[in-house]
């Protein structure tokens, strides 16, 4: 295939140019820097997913652990605009193609672009700053790709080996605009806080304990496991449905939501997926702002909002640095700006519990049970066929979220799900919820971790049953074309009641 050009043997000064080679679209100059070409106004969500599926785009053998890795030089980009990537192999070459996910006829990705061949080498091995036990890859850049004719949305790079070992690399196409969509943001920051590429992430370090674990992770490595272990188990099966739907969508991550203020402007609703632990202040008041002038928010997850982190830059640019220490005592920033302090964001020094937000906020690891319809005829469980008491076992898990008896806790809210589960060796509660501002903005929290997951039916595993699948499936339905509708708390007010359920529990 043309339009790859190949760096000299041994010299990394200009490093390949990718083409987009199955959409149309141009090379810019080999000067070995992101640029950004014409944009293609993207096709509606409908008619992108009327185009041919790829049923190839999983991984088929992950290799030796160094066989093949990578990572790029953005979290994301816009339509038209390049990245580069950073390859490591112990073999002589590989090849890279980037599929977009989404619902496609049930194939779930679609090829954009694949590379020629292209040299392998391995790279440097990573270096951990001493301070922070950051951990990153000072790799040279492999590959530059422009995309041209990339919509927005999710994208995984998978990277093939001359072995045929894979790994990918996760990249957001960002919509430039939200107005009128539904946002799905990839929740980055808890990726990279669990990545243990190097030997540190935010809980652990070689000592497989807490007390060598890094206080700062940086998006300059690769992911650990087969590079998109979180993306596939809490993201990708939400993303799959609401492409199948057809409502407007619009696409960010974590980062993006930091770095641009402004990004919910307009946008009618906001889905945070299955573990979004992470968040800074700028990404707090951002989404508590849109809410407050109506924007919907699904958390599909549970933990959420439950750190407090600072971005910072790298060398490859602003905001791949995530700061949290988790302790305000060992955090510098808690004696000169305390509001900053990197801690859970219900702690001192200026304690802010996330159920200001959420509704309901995380309360047990490890966490097992069934979820447990509590109100029927919730609106959005119309049409599944539940009633009073039917549960989904395997559904709650690995966290879980409560209702916070001391507050804060937004009201009118509605507790539309209270599940017995085991809490370690104990027994607790889990809530879902739903409530609704002045503002017309509805909230709905699921409470689990498993959410997502539950989509796939048995083959989320953790007990889950196939039953679980068009429960959970159906209810999501509902919820994100309420979502696109509009501000849901016109259309369905929360029916208030939650001191009946503090009496109970």
């Amino acid at each position: 295939m043309g339009g790859v050009r190949r760096a000299a043997k041994g010299s990394w000064a200009l490093p390949v140019i990718a083409c987009v080679l199955v959409l149309a679209g141009a090379c810019t100059s080999a000067t070995g820097k992101p640029g950004r070409p014409p944009a293609v106004r993207a096709a509606p969500v409908s008619a992108e997913n009327g185009r041919p599926g790829t049923a190839d785009w999983r991984i088929r053998k992950e290799g030796a652990e160094h066989e093949i890795e990578g990572y790029a030089d953005h979290v994301s980009v816009l339509p038209g605009e390049a990245f580069r990537l950073f390859v490591s192999t112990t073999t002589a070459g590989f090849t890279a193609e980037a599929f977009r996910m989404g619902w496609y006829g049930g194939e779930q990705a679609r090829r954009v672009w694949r590379s020629e061949r292209a040299p392998g080498a391995r790279q440097a091995a990573a270096v951990i700053d001493r301070k922070t036990r950051s951990v990153s890859a000072p790799w040279k850049p492999s590959l530059t790709v422009h995309t041209p004719g990339w919509p927005a949305g999710a994208y995984l790079i998978r990277l093939t080996a001359a072995s045929g070992a894979q790994r990918y690399v996760p990249l957001t196409v960002r919509s430039e605009n939200a107005a009128g969509a539904v946002v799905v943001m990839n929740e980055t920051t808890t990726w990279q806080a669990y990545n243990m590429w190097g030997g540190y992430d935010l809980y652990k370090g070689p000592s497989g304990g807490e007390t060598d674990r890094a206080t700062a992770v940086s998006f300059d490595r690769p992911y650990d496991g087969n590079g998109a272990g979180k993306f596939m188990t809490y993201e990708q099966p939400a993303i799959a449905l609401a492409e199948k739907l057809g409502v407007p969508l619009a696409y960010t991550t974590n980062n993006d939501l930091h770095a641009r203020p402004g990004l919910l402007d307009g946008a009618r609703g906001l889905l945070t997926l299955g573990h979004d632990e992470y968040w800074s202040t700028v990404m707090r008041k951002g989404v508590t702002r849109a809410r407050d002038r109506g924007l919907n928010i699904a958390f599909l997850g549970a933990n959420a909002v439950n750190r407090h982190i600072r971005f910072g830059p790298t060398p490859l640019g602003a905001n791949r640095l995530v700061t949290c220490y988790k302790d305000a005592a060992t955090d510098p920033v808690s004696r000169t700006d305390p509001a900053e302090s990197t801690q859970d964001w219900r702690l001192p020094p200026q304690p802010r519990p996330e159920s200001e937000l959420i509704g309901i906020q995380y309360s047990c690891f490890p966490a097992e049970g069934a979820f447990t319809v509590g109100r029927p005829d919730f609106w959005m469980f119309r049409g599944t066929g539940v009633r009073k008491g039917t549960s989904f076992p395997g559904v709650i898990g690995p966290e879980a979220d409560s209702v916070n008896a001391a507050g804060p806790t937004p009201r009118p809210i509605e507790i539309v799900a209270r599940s017995q589960i085991v809490c370690g060796n104990r027994g607790a509660i889990a809530h879902a919820s739903y409530y609704t501002t002045k503002s017309g903005a509805g909230v709905f929290a699921t409470g689990t971790m498993r959410w997502v997951c539950a989509m796939r039916g048995r083959a989320c595993g953790h007990g889950v049953t196939d039953a679980a699948r068009p429960f959970v499936t159906k209810s999501t339905e509902t919820l994100v074309r309420a979502m696109a509708a509009g501000p849901m708390g016109r259309a369905h007010p929360a029916q208030d009641n939650l001191d009946l359920f503090q009496s109970v529990d």
